[in-house]
């Protein structure tokens, strides 16, 4: 019995032959490395992956899928599956061998962004993430200070990883075709960080009161964190709103923070 799409899991399954084989020629997988497939659905990309690799982990949250995972690759090398929320899974106990990550998947829509900050969480065990996303997402990841899309999720992504948009993805890739189109990204995390913050932890939480009122300027969103005058010893000017300002001036903010 074929498996029906679950919209609970925001299930849409990539069936597109030519564009399966574009995102595995971008990844560019070779035997030894640690990739590792976040949702891999039906096995349509896992198959690639896995005969490039010959060992790939898997993380699925649709119990029914695994038995069809199994059939699909069986044969093409060792296939891990993890039956598992990935929302709740712990990247860094895949790479106690010391070897870097290699994220690679198809992520459901309804939980990318939730998804995306877990994983940049455990960015330091990671060496790149490929990521097929809404293509608006994708937009807001890339964005720069004074873009409307500019907003808590560039500015932590930008912290932690360069980010790189690489081809659309039209809905007919899909089954079921999702109502949006669809973008694939290359993210690399930084060597050395854009810009040094005393804690990450105050760091997030500052971009994330920042931009909780988007119409407000800093003085009155920063409110009980930073006063006017300390916004202002940063050399920012507290009239401003949190989509004008550059990583380094949250940054210079956040180190203000006591």
């Amino acid at each position: 019995m074929p498996h029906i799409a679950r919209k609970r899991f925001g299930q849409n399954f990539l069936h597109d032959v030519g564009v399966i084989q574009h995102i595995v020629s971008l990844v560019g997988p070779e035997p030894g490395q640690h990739v590792v497939e976040i949702g891999p659905g039906k096995g349509a990309l896992t198959q690639y992956l896995l005969k490039e690799t010959g060992a790939l982990d898997v993380i699925e949250l649709d119990r029914d899928l695994i038995p069809l995972l199994e059939r699909t690759c069986a044969g093409l090398g060792e296939l891990h599956i993890h039956s598992a929320d990935v929302l709740r899974f712990d990247f860094a106990s895949l790479a106690t061998d010391g070897r870097p990550l290699r994220l690679v998947g198809n992520l459901p829509y309804n939980i990318s962004t939730p998804l995306l900050f877990h994983v940049l969480e455990k960015v330091r065990c990671v060496q790149d993430m490929h990521f097929m996303l809404q293509k608006e997402v994708v937009q807001r990841m890339a964005a720069t200070p004074g873009d409307p899309d500019y907003g808590r999720l560039s500015v932590m992504v930008q912290y932690y990883c360069y980010v790189d948009p690489l081809f659309l993805v039209g809905p007919d890739a899909f089954s079921p075709a999702p109502k949006v189109e669809s973008m694939v990204v290359r993210l690399v995390p930084h060597i050395e960080p854009r810009v040094q913050v005393t804690s990450t932890t105050r760091f997030a939480a500052l971009v994330k009161q920042a931009f909780s009122q988007r119409r407000k300027t800093l003085r009155n969103t920063l409110k009980g964190l930073l006063s006017e005058d300390q916004i202002r010893a940063q050399g920012i000017d507290p009239s401003l709103r949190a989509e004008t300002l550059t990583l380094e001036q949250f940054a210079r903010l956040s180190n203000a923070l006591t």
